[in-house]
C-alpha cells in the first residue's frame, strides 16, 4: 500500500515476456573474479529491469580467448578441486596446468561458483558458452559485444 492507501502492482514476468538475448565477452587480460561476476549477472538477467529472482530472465553468454585469461595473486600455485561424488571421485588440477589444457573449466567453475544454489543455476549455467580461442559457432544469433572496463594491471 502507498500513503493513500491504493495498492501497489508488483510486476511478475510472465513466461511470454521472456527473451534471451545473446551477448559475447572477450576474456583477453580480464581478471577471472570480474569476468565471472559479470558473466554470471548476465546469466542471472540482473542487467534487466525487469529481474525476479524466481524467474528464468537470463541470456546466453559467449566467452571467447578463454586461454588468454588473467589470474592474480598465487592461483598458478593453487589447484582446483572437483568431486563426482562417486568413491574415489576427486580430481585435482592446478590452475596453470589448466589453463593449457582446459581454460574452459576454469572460467566456467568460478561463474558457477557465483550462480545461487537451486535447480535454476543449471539451467543458467547451460547457457554459458566458453571457447579457447577467437572463433566461435554462434554467429548466426548475432549476439552484442559486452565489454568489461576493467582489465588486469598486470597484462598493461
Amino acid at each position: 500500500m502507498n500513503r493513500k492507501g491504493n495498492p501497489v502492482k508488483t510486476f511478475t514476468p510472465k513466461p511470454a515476456d521472456l527473451t534471451h538475448d545473446w551477448y559475447i565477452v572477450d576474456a583477453t587480460d580480464v581478471v577471472l573474479g570480474r569476468l565471472a561476476t559479470q558473466v554470471s549477472t548476465l546469466l542471472r538477467g540482473k542487467n534487466k529491469p525487469t529481474y525476479a529472482p524466481h524467474a528464468d530472465l537470463g541470456d546466453y553468454v559467449i566467452v571467447i580467448n578463454a586461454d588468454k585469461i588473467a589470474l592474480t595473486g598465487n592461483k598458478m600455485g593453487k589447484e582446483l578441486y572437483v568431486h563426482s561424488g562417486r568413491p574415489g571421485g576427486l580430481r585435482r588440477d592446478s590452475y596453470a596446468e589448466l589453463l593449457e589444457k582446459n581454460p574452459e573449466r576454469i572460467i566456467k567453475t568460478a561463474v558457477k561458483g557465483m550462480l545461487p544454489k537451486n535447480r535454476l543455476a543449471k539451467v543458467q549455467l547451460d547457457r554459458l558458452r566458453v571457447f579457447r580461442g577467437a572463433e566461435h559457432p554462434h554467429t548466426p544469433q548475432q549476439p552484442k559485444v559486452f565489454e568489461i572496463a576493467q582489465v588486469s594491471q598486470q597484462a598493461k
